[in-house]
């Protein structure tokens, strides 16, 4: 596959995909599906796509941060706000106390060092996110670390996704 980002003779060529895992497994693929739409109901789509690409910027995963990324530029989110997705910590100014509290969980759950999440960060996702909706957050968070872990470990290809899709 050919880098569609660019026409520049002078590109890296892609790292080839190890497997088309989508294919092989497809009842996992489908469930997978399936599990994300019960996840993120009830969720802000602008938030969980905050969620989602900064989970998969922490899991390096860069199929999932193509297609995230474009998802949230397509539905009207700012390219500044993605582009401070990595620093949130020092551009607060940029988010909601929700959307803070939203990411700050994110990276607690998606890195699991300690083996738990703080109760200080689960507690400050608690004050701001009702408990089924916290329920869903998390929920979200385990599907998009799924997908992100597929996307590494199988090379998934980036720069083929069109939102909507």
């Amino acid at each position: 596959m050919t880098n569609t980002l660019t026409s520049d003779s002078n590109a890296a060529s892609e790292i080839p995909p190890r497997m088309a895992w989508v294919d092989l497994i497809p009842n996992v693929f489908k469930d997978l599906i399936r599990l994300d739409a019960s996840a993120r109901d009830g969720l802000d789509p602008t938030l969980l796509e905050l969620v989602k690409i900064r989970a998969s910027q922490i899991n390096h995963c860069a199929f999932c941060l193509d297609s995230h990324t474009k998802d949230a530029l397509a539905s009207g989110e700012s390219i500044e706000r993605i582009i401070q997705l990595s620093a949130w910590e020092e551009t607060r100014h940029f988010y909601t106390e929700k959307e803070l509290a939203a990411l700050e969980l994110t990276e607690a759950v998606t890195v699991l060092t300690d083996g738990f999440v703080p109760d200080e960060v689960y507690n400050r996702a608690a004050e701001v996110f009702e408990e089924k909706e916290l329920a869903h957050l998390i929920a979200s968070i385990v599907v998009i670390n799924a997908w992100n872990r597929f996307g590494v470990s199988t090379r998934k290809t980036p720069g083929a996704h069109t939102p909507g899709h």
